[in-house]
Order: structure tokens, then sequence, then C-alpha cells
């Protein structure tokens, strides 16, 4: 048995942390093979920070990319979130934002805590405590927007891993 398996009833399962190969070719160009559903994705983006604050959406979208282990996303947003001034203790603390409240404001939080139920939405679904935590903080068009945008980073973070994007290239 290595490392990564779990033994149970003396039968092997599963992995216990999936590894996710990153492929030694590049994959389809999204962008440049269905360009008109790309343009369709940067829409709803565009749409969707409306009225948001930006370092906010920076957060939701560092967030989102941590829970589904995209990479690419990630440095994407953790350099925005820096060239527009955000703090790098904050930046660490997004993955652990939770147990680093101090560093959040109660607003930041719910935004935080609705991106963790929307994100991993198969585990319990979103909780009416988030989302009426949420709904406190956010008017309806706001909460609206932070819907949105919660939507469209999972759908980057979706593109970016199944077309293996790889971190630090940026290309946007």
């Amino acid at each position: 048995m290595t490392t990564t398996e779990i033994k149970t009833n003396d039968r092997t399962t599963a992995p216990a942390t999936t590894v996710r190969p990153n492929p030694a070719t590049p994959r389809l160009n999204f962008a440049k093979t269905v360009p008109k559903v790309f343009r369709a994705v940067i829409g709803l983006d565009a749409a969707a920070r409306e009225g948001l604050d930006p370092t906010l959406v920076e957060l939701v979208q560092i967030r989102a990319s941590h829970l589904n282990r995209c990479a690419y996303c990630l440095h994407m947003h953790t350099t925005d979130a820096r060239k527009a001034g955000e703090s790098e203790d904050r930046l660490h603390m997004v993955a652990v934002w939770q147990e680093a409240d101090h560093f959040f404001t109660d607003r930041e939080r719910a935004a935080l805590a609705l991106t963790d139920a929307v994100t991993r939405i198969g585990d319990a679904g979103v909780p009416d405590e988030v989302y009426a935590r949420a709904a406190a903080h956010f008017d309806e068009e706001e909460l609206a927007h932070l819907l949105a945008l919660i939507f469209t980073i999972n759908t980057w973070n979706r593109i970016a891993l199944s077309t293996a994007k790889r971190a630090g290239t940026d290309e946007r």
C-alpha cells in the first residue's frame, strides 16, 4: 500500500488525495476554438462584477480558486489583488479565512462563506444560515451580483483546469 492509499476492512480504497497530473502537451485553446462561448463568459464576468468592491471580487475569486485547486486562476487573481494594493497578510489568510476572521470584515466573511457553499454546492447545498448571513450584508442586487461572480469564477476554474492552463502564464 502506498502512502496515498487508505486501507479499510482489508480493501484498498481510492487515493486519499487526488494528484492532478499536469499534461506535458497543451490542450485546446478554449478562447480560439469557441470564441463566442469565451466572449459570453467574459460578458458574464464583467456583468457580475458591476457594483461590487474590487477587493471583494478578488477575495472571492481567490477563495473559489483555492477550493477548486486552480493554480492558474489563483496565480492570476493573487497577482491582480497585489496590483490593486491587497496586503500579503490577507492574501495568505484567504485559504484559512474561518480561522483568521480578524483579517476580514463581516461583509467579506459573509461573501467568503457564500463562496465556500456555492463552490462546494454538492456537499450540502447552500445552507439557509450562510445565505441569510450574506443577505444581511448585501442588498438584493449586490447579492445577485455576488452569486453571479461566484458562478463565473467557478466556470473560469473549470475552463482553466480542463484545458490545462499553466499557472504563471496569465494568458487572458
